[in-house]
């Protein structure tokens, strides 16, 4: 008991960095699930990540001075972690909007409390979709673990060059973006090729409504060729974020 306050500190220093982590990290930070929850969650894992980390934060606790600049500093560095998964897992969401514009239904929206606001139909099936096979494959395992060996790299209290975190966010933009490109390209060249023939068939008949009756023609295409990629496409996701979880924590 004579330790608690120094290790309640410590504990605490744990907390900020874990708990703003989980702010951003997918799945955890959905808006379906209750903040109550998500606090929990928060406090469960520092609490099985206490053991471990506990020699790296308690020297961090003794300096009273220092502790609102430290506990700003791991937040900022959670935050930072968070936003680079969120930024890589919004690739599945990218590459649903732009299936969704191939087959047509871009303008059927539902409510999406991960990006904020209205998504696509297929945008917000492919995130789920995503987050279901990320789950199944323990890829959130290295979500977590990164948490862990972030304390190597970026010690308590330590803040990460904003010039290196800049240019570390423009990489991973580009990677989700090419990645969403890659997700999609069956889609994509899909699409290129029925409206070039819908177009050369407009040109032969031109009093027909040929863009009238394709549509229909377009959906059901358009979705049979989306189911038959899906399975690729999700396991590829769930690969690449794997890969991109190694190479960043090893």
């Amino acid at each position: 008991m004579q330790n608690f306050p120094a290790e309640a500190t410590a504990f605490l220093i744990l907390f900020a960095r874990v708990g703003a982590v989980l702010m951003l990290l997918p799945v955890f930070s959905e808006e379906a699930v209750p903040p109550r929850v998500r606090l929990l969650i928060a406090f469960g894992l520092s609490a099985g990540m206490w053991p471990i980390i506990a020699p790296k934060v308690s020297a961090a606790a003794q300096l009273d001075a220092a502790l609102p600049a430290i506990i700003v500093a791991e937040v900022m560095v959670g935050l930072a972690m968070g936003l680079m998964v969120k930024i890589m897992f919004s690739a599945a969401t990218m590459a649903g909007s732009i299936v969704s514009l191939q087959v047509g239904l871009s303008s059927v929206l539902v409510a999406d409390p991960a990006m904020g606001g209205m998504s696509p139909l297929l945008s917000r099936f492919v995130a789920v979709a995503a987050a279901v096979v990320c789950m199944s494959l323990n890829v959130h395992h290295m979500w977590i673990g990164s948490i862990v060996q972030s304390y190597g790299t970026f010690p308590v209290g330590g803040l990460p060059p904003a010039e290196d975190f800049a240019r570390l966010a423009v990489q991973v933009t580009t990677d989700a973006t090419r990645l969403a490109l890659s997700l999609a390209a069956p889609l994509i060249v899909y699409g290129i090729l029925f409206n070039v023939a819908l177009g050369l068939a407009a040109r032969v008949a031109p009093s027909i409504q040929i863009f009238f009756i394709a549509q229909p023609l377009n959906l059901l295409l358009g979705v049979a060729l989306f189911a038959t990629v899906l399975g690729v496409v999700l396991s590829t996701f769930a690969e690449t974020m794997a890969s991109f979880m190694r190479a960043a924590w090893g």
